[in-house]
Parts: structure tokens; sequence; C-alpha cells
């Protein structure tokens, strides 16, 4: 039967080896000129692939919104607007065969939202155009001081490689333990004081099974469709690491991550989580038959949604271990830019920076529920201050600002086989009963071939 363009640039993802689409050249192979600035009166078309085209309600709405703000803003640029091609269930899991499958047709996207967890392959395999090159690093840094207020620290340079700017992260969360404090209530528990360490959390979940009906909590971490930057904050919570620093091992079978796994299992065992699909999670914590999620703040909209005039929603910072300072890794992904002709790069930076703008954030913040990363927005009277007054939700992700670490993404060209191949292992341990050790273990000795050698 023939391949399909994504189903042979998937397989390119997969298992290529280093030359030609998906290659591991090295950053320095993809510097390009400098892009100048457009006229005025310089007509000039681009194409911006985004998942959240492919996602119904507030996501495609809002980026609509900013599409439209835009297009007013900057007559003389037309942007064509398009979710990634392919039919996966999550537009996200597209992103990465539908670009190689543009780039081998010669017609890459201008400008591509991608996940951090694809980093490494987006600049290494996909060629994403460092913007220091392209429009200077003192652009690159002006944009990230905004026009009125700065973007967080620890947010700055979560899309740079060896010192440059590839990306300029757009949306994105830290896991929040969000709650149901009627049900909390109606257990005997306080709902002014949330769970602080995942003991109590299944104390908790406890007791809203047996004096309420309803589940206890749910960790949407641990399976392959959550992909890996929650299980990566539990893991780097408990002191571990899922990569060692200098990306050339896999650590994700050392006792920190392994001991996640048996207290996420423990908690299946015990019936204080439920066996559901990532799906299944979303819809029972907003129908209120869920005590408790970790979740992120994306997914903040449909629980608004399903609590409204019906149960009450709160939220807190991460449980911690045992004591441990809790390690927040961010979701979500940065804007890049894919475009070979100057003309359409310089208008790709203009678009990035209108949707990193103070005015595109007050947007995504206020209608999705994405943190702002411009979080002195949260202070203005202009800004977001009387939508934070009324949205304490938004508390939990700002405190965790302060001590995030990046979302770690494998090396190589077979990165998503690691990742998979780590979350199969972990699927398997928490909700089929499967050994963690055994488990991870077997997972490690199948990737760690597949490490790229020499970087």
């Amino acid at each position: 039967m023939r391949k399909t363009p994504i189903a042979l640039a998937l397989a390119v993802v997969l298992g290529t080896s280093a030359c030609g689409l998906g290659s591991t050249a090295s950053p320095e192979a993809t510097t390009v000129a400098q892009a100048p600035p457009l006229s005025p009166d310089q007509q000039v078309s681009i194409v911006f692939e985004s998942y959240n085209f492919g996602q119904a309600g507030a996501w495609t709405d809002t980026f609509n919104e900013l599409i439209g703000k835009f297009r007013q803003a900057h007559p003389n640029i037309h942007v064509t607007a398009q979710k990634p091609q392919g039919n996966s269930p999550n537009p996200a899991t597209d992103t990465v065969p539908s670009i190689q499958a543009q780039l081998a047709a010669g017609s890459p996207p201008d400008v591509a939202q991608l996940g951090f967890s694809d980093l490494d392959f987006t600049i290494h395999g996909l060629g994403a155009k460092p913007l220091d090159d392209l429009v200077g690093k003192q652009a690159v840094q002006a944009n990230f001081d905004g026009a009125k207020y700065p973007y967080a620290p620890t947010a700055r340079t979560l899309a740079d490689w060896d010192g440059k700017t590839y990306g300029v992260p757009f949306v994105f969360s830290t896991p929040v333990l969000y709650y149901n404090a009627t049900l909390f209530q109606q257990a005997g528990l306080d709902p002014a004081n949330p769970p602080k360490t995942w003991d109590e959390v299944q104390q908790a979940a406890q007791a809203i099974k047996q004096r309420t009906g309803k589940d206890g909590t749910y960790l949407d971490c641990l399976t392959k469709t959550a992909k890996d930057w929650c299980f990566q904050a539990l893991v780097r919570s408990n002191g571990g690491r899922v990569l060692s620093p200098d990306r050339r091992s896999l650590d994700f079978a050392d006792a920190p991550a392994v001991e996640v796994v048996k207290m996420a299992q423990n908690m299946v065992n015990t019936g204080s989580t439920p066996k559901l699909t990532q799906q299944q999670g979303y819809e029972a914590f907003a129908r209120g038959d869920l005590g408790m999620i970790l979740e992120t703040s994306a997914i903040q909209a449909t629980f608004l949604k399903g609590a409204k005039d019906k149960w009450d929603l709160r939220a807190t910072t991460m449980p911690n271990f045992g004591g441990k300072q809790p390690v927040a890794t961010n979701s979500g992904a940065s804007l890049f830019v894919f475009s070979r002709e100057p003309a359409k790069q310089r208008a790709a930076w203009e678009l990035i920076r209108f949707l990193t703008s103070e005015d595109a954030y007050v947007t995504i913040a206020s209608k999705i529920g994405y943190l702002p990363l411009r979080t002195g927005l949260l202070d203005d009277p202009d800004g977001l201050r009387a939508w934070a007054a009324k949205n304490p939700l938004i508390k939990p992700n700002v405190e965790q600002l302060a001590h995030m670490e990046p979302w770690v993404s494998f090396p190589g060209n077979s990165y998503l086989q690691i990742r998979d191949g780590m979350m199969d292992a972990v699927e398997k341990a928490v909700y089929q009963g499967a050994d963690p050790q055994t488990a991870l273990a077997s997972a490690r000795a199948a990737a760690t071939p597949l490490l790229p050698a020499g970087r």
C-alpha cells in the first residue's frame, strides 16, 4: 500500500539516518542572513501553522481573533492560518510530521507552533531559523523586554540552544492541582487547606471516594497521550531526571522516577485513582465526578464551563514528595520561523512579535487560561489585574514560575520513540500492574541505542 506524505514524514522522524530531512546537523548549519525590514506597502503572504486551530472551542476562537487583529494592524501581511496536516485526536501530535511533509514538498509553513518536547529535533532536524541571525539578537531581546512588561526570567530562554534563540516561548502552563471544593466539603475535608504532599492527596482521594462515592484524583501525567511534560515535573520534584544534564544517558529508570511510578500505581491499586484515559479524566472532572486532577491550565476553560453554577472549582500548586521543593516543568510550545525568503522571514517575525505582545497575552490568558508570560500584566489595571482578581486559578501557575525548569526534549531523530517508550512503560506500570522498576529498565534498555552518538 502506498504511503501518504504524512506517513512517510513520520517514518523519517522515527527512524532516519542522520542525513537530509531528519538529520542531526549542528545548529550552525542553519545560520541565515538577516532579513531586512518590510516597507509599509510591501505585500507579503505567510502561512501560520498551529495545533490550536485543530482544537474546538476557546483555542480556535481565540487564535482566530488574534489573527484577525494582526491583519488589521498589518494590512500588508496576509496570514493563512492552518492546523497541522493529519487526523490525530490531538492535533499537536501531527505537528512534526506535518512540517516534515511540507519541507519535503518545498513549502514549509512560515511560522509554526511546536512543543518544547520537540525542541532538539525542531532545531537539528527541521531546521528552524535562528532568530538571533534572522532579525538580530538586539531585536529578539527587545521583544522579550516588551513594550511595557518583560517575559518572566524563567520563560525567556526555553527555546534557546547553545546561546542562540531559535523560538519565542508562546503558550504554556505548569502542572496545577485543580480540585472540587464542593466534594471536599461533602467528604469532610477543608477546601481552604488543599493537600500539600502526595500522601495527603491519596488520603483526600480516599475520603472523597468513601464518603461521596465519587472518584478521588487523576494525574494527567501517566499515559503516552499526555506526553511527558508533567511526568518530568513529578520526577524532578522527587529529585530525579529523565535525561542526564549532558544529554548522553537516560535516567528514567533510576530510583526517583521508579518511586514516582510506584506512588501512582499505588493510587490506582487502592482505588484513589480511577483507570481513565486523558479525555475521560478531563470529562469526569468537568462533570464534578472527580475530586482532584493534576493538569495544565490549557484545560481550565473546560473546567470552568463544567463547574459553572454547579460546583466550586479551585486550584493549588503541585504537591510535594516528603517536603522536597516541587519542581514545575512547563507544557506548551514556542513559535519558530521556517521561511526561506527574506520578506516572508521578516513578516513571520512580525507575526511572532504580535502574538507574544502584551495585548495578545491579555487575550490568551483571559480566554484560554494559559499563563501570561508577561506577568506584569497581572498587576496592570489596563491589563489583567481585574481579570486576575476574579480568576484566582491563575495564582498557582504564577507561584510556580519562580522555580520552574524546562520540559526537556530527548535528543536525536528517534526522540519520539524514546519518549513514547518511556511513557508506555509508565502507563503499563500504573494502569496495567507491571512492575515499575522492570518496566522502566526495559524501556531504558530499548531506548539507549537510539541516543545519537557524539552529541
